[in-house]
């Protein structure tokens, strides 16, 4: 039982050597801690014997509490704690921080084992691998193989690829059955994922899985998805996507390396670089994009799966992001690639890149909202902390104006990305391929344009907490350095207001004003 101690009982211990403080009717003895304190032990020694609550969340997030929870004494007789902590499976109660049907709104796209398995996911996130990934976000350590390997046994890795037959052998979260599994399951995960607001941890878990596997799945030969896939789910290898190169991004049939066939034909020699390898540096498996013929174009180029081995050498390239991604330049020099090794057929591999395009660009629309809904949730929770000028934030019509603006946008991209992903869970793969290419590359067009203006807004309400890598402005920062990727990588903005509206004209009718 924890013990009570009245205000003036707490007011007593006010000196550097027998210090306590209250924060939200708790009491902390911060005497040994003092010295220890980052800001310094003058500083905290002056609020000894006093209440900090206000003090406290203008200068420290609400997981600092967590982490020094041993401090903790007692609490104040009588009283109870104004301010919600937060549990591990807790729905946010901030306005706009859920998606709406987690907010008391009807919704026609999620039943109830989609609530449970949000619930056991976002625990298992938060509990498992949230404190992990505070340490090493933004640091050069990616995920331990340790965490993949929990990830794996919990299913999440093959929750991330999807529905399909992948998932027999990998029991989901909340007693989820492969055959109950849809894209509505799929989007809660990767939402839960984004949650845990550590964007460069959380890719290296597994965003190189998301597009380097579905070839293996959907073109391996039976023998090579036997071995691949239940290693890769399980968490034991790390795969990842390797088309893009030096010369040749958003033009994929400009790319270069190639991969000639041994005189006996039983092996390619693959010679080459690739760039911008999401999780390449410390990938196992590499579905790389070869050229096949001796032309130029699309039709000579193939897939191929190549292990890391000799004649494999990748290098870490620092960018904006975090180099925790393990973003890599990836050369291939006399690569010997058995021939049992090539996804589908050869010559075809456009084929095999484009099949997947369609989800790897929803994925990223699921990602970029988000974690944009993140960003809000936490300017609302910062402007009605943060005091200026005597009055709080929120009181300032010009920070309600942003907030409306944000809120607004996101809403109506998140109801575009459920109604597309109900097309997704009643349609076949080749009326997707018809139906869908377009309004999901002008979804992610959108998506990444309100992400632009939301960082923008945020880290002005945030001010020079939005530009710091630590403390309270943490996510803000994080988020305003890393969004543009999802601007440019899967198609780039450009290449996809294009491709939504030629899709468009493909079935345009003869129509006249």
């Amino acid at each position: 039982m924890s013990k009570q101690f009245t205000r003036q009982e707490v007011a007593t211990h006010s000196t550097h050597k027998d210090a306590w403080i209250i924060i939200d009717t708790v009491v902390y003895d911060i005497t040994k801690f003092a010295s220890l304190h980052p800001g310094g032990e003058l500083l905290l020694l002056d609020y000894a014997g006093k209440d900090v609550t206000k003090e406290f969340y203008g200068f420290h997030r609400q997981e600092v509490l967590r982490k020094y929870k041993k401090l903790e004494i007692g609490t104040i007789v009588n009283e109870k704690p104004q301010i919600i902590l937060n549990t591990p499976e807790a729905i946010s109660k901030v306005p706009y921080a859920e998606p709406s049907h987690l907010q008391g709104f009807h919704s026609p796209y999620y039943n109830k084992s989609h609530i449970e398995y949000r619930k056991a996911v976002r625990k298992f996130i938060r509990t498992e691998i949230h404190h992990d990934g505070l340490q090493k976000d933004d640091s050069n350590p990616p995920a331990s193989k340790e965490v993949y390997q929990l990830c794996g046994k919990a299913g999440l890795l093959a929750a991330n690829v999807g529905p399909g037959k992948h998932l027999d052998g990998f029991p989901q979260l909340a007693g989820i059955k492969p055959s109950e599994f849809d894209y509505f399951h799929e989007l809660i995960c990767h939402e839960e994922f984004t949650n845990n607001g550590l964007p460069g941890y959380t890719d290296s878990l597994g965003s190189g899985l998301v597009i380097g596997l579905p070839p293996i799945i959907n073109f391996g030969s039976p023998a090579l998805k036997a071995k691949v896939i239940p290693e890769v789910l399980r968490g034991d290898k790390i795969i990842c996507l390797a088309i893009s190169e030096p010369g040749a991004g958003s033009d994929v049939a400009g790319m270069l390396t190639t991969a000639r066939k041994t005189p006996d034909g039983k092996h390619y020699i693959v010679n080459g670089v690739k760039k911008w390898i999401t999780n390449g540096t410390f990938s196992d498996y590499f579905t790389t994009a070869v050229r096949t013929g001796t032309g130029k174009g699309a039709g000579d180029i193939s897939m191929l799966l190549i292990e890391r081995k000799h004649g494999v050498e990748t290098k870490a390239i620092k960018t904006s992001h975090n180099v925790t991604t393990g973003t890599a330049y990836v050369t291939f020099e006399n690569c010997l690639v058995p021939v049992e090794n090539l996804l589908g057929k050869e010559g075809q591999g456009f084929q095999v890149i484009m099949y997947n395009f369609n989800h790897e660009r929803w994925v990223m629309i699921v990602c970029c909202t988000a974690a944009t809904r993140l960003v809000i949730e936490e300017c609302f929770k910062w402007a009605n902390q943060r005091e200026v000028f005597g009055k709080k934030l929120i009181e300032q019509p010009v920070i309600r104006n942003k907030l409306a603006h944000m809120v607004s946008k996101v809403e109506a991209v998140h109801s575009w990305l459920e109604n597309i992903t109900y097309q997704m869970n009643n349609m076949s793969y080749k009326e997707q391929s018809v139906k869908l290419a377009g309004p999901i590359a002008l979804g992610k067009l959108l998506a990444t344009r309100v992400a632009h203006e939301v960082s923008d807004d945020a880290t002005q309400i945030f001010g020079g907490r939005g530009i710091t890598k630590t403390g309270m402005g943490r996510i803000i920062e994080s988020f305003q350095r890393t969004y543009k990727f999802q601007a440019i990588l899967g198609g780039s903005e450009e290449i996809l207001a294009d491709l939504g509206i030629r899709q468009a004209m493909r079935s345009f009718p003869n129509a006249r004003l």
